[in-house]
């Protein structure tokens, strides 16, 4: 699904914006969240793929934050608003020194530079626009954080659609030949990968460098070390078998091989 923009319905949502008042306060300590199951066994390992194959390249700095179903924050017109992505990148945000409960932006750090949603229903609320109380996602994410990327990603299908912020709009980001997006706030390329990880075989959201070669998991650098591991080993055995044979060759010639 590929959210086709009204003009006019464009209008109307900047009209209504400046309607609004956005505040950036802490959460009361006593804010009860909402305590919603996770969708589907599928996402929680999609966004601790995406995860893993940063943390292995020494991407991750201390002062970024990087999360999964965490309440992002904002007050509009006095009442607290809370939309917990499925993933999100904070490239500088204030040190916590306890496990957060929440994320508020401008108050903690930054606002985010990508939010992911990953679908697992057909209701389409991660394309809602409503900007009433509770706002939809894409309004929130669009209008009130005015987050620079937003990305949806259908794991069942393998559909990604990635949009940048245009002014006060999201609009489709177009492919690479290689049907990579390029995330210029992160420096990388993301896209879609077919395969097996964790006991689950399907299409998952990978990062490629700028060069588009593909960032590892750490299954697959096991892999390629014991595959190096093995080569040499052949290596070192077919070099073995060679100065056997030469030594033999030394021996019938009455030549001492360890002279």
């Amino acid at each position: 699904m590929v959210l086709t923009l009204d003009p006019l319905k464009s209008q109307e949502r900047s009209e209504q914006k400046s309607n609004l008042v956005i505040t950036w306060q802490a959460l009361p300590t006593n804010f009860i969240l909402e305590d919603e199951p996770v969708e589907s066994t599928a996402q929680p390992l999609i966004a601790g793929a995406l995860r893993e194959s940063l943390e292995l390249i020494g991407y991750i700095e201390p002062t970024m934050l990087i999360a999964s179903n965490l309440g992002i924050c904002a007050t509009v017109n006095d009442n607290f608003v809370i939309k917990a992505p499925d993933w999100f990148y904070v490239n500088l945000a204030l040190p916590n020194a306890s496990d957060r409960r929440s994320y508020t932006p401008n108050l903690e750090g930054a606002i985010p530079q990508i939010v992911m949603e990953f679908l697992s229903e057909t209701d389409g609320k991660e394309y809602s626009v409503k900007p009433t109380y509770p706002p939809g996602k894409w309004y929130f994410y669009e209008q009130i954080l005015a987050v620079p990327t937003y990305v949806i990603f259908d794991p069942e299908a393998g559909n990604l659609e990635v949009y940048n912020l245009t002014e006060t709009q999201y609009k489709l980001q177009p492919k690479t030949e290689d049907n990579h997006y390029w995330i210029a706030d992160m420096g990388l390329f993301l896209g879609v990968w077919q395969g097996e990880k964790e006991g689950r075989n399907g299409f998952w959201l990978r990062w490629w460098d700028q060069n588009e070669n593909l960032l590892l998991w750490s299954v697959e650098r096991l892999y390629l070390e014991s595959q190096r591991a093995d080569q040499e080993a052949q290596r070192a055995e077919q070099e073995h078998q060679r100065a056997e044979r030469l030594a033999e060759q030394l021996r019938i010639l009455g030549v001492d091989p360890n002279l």
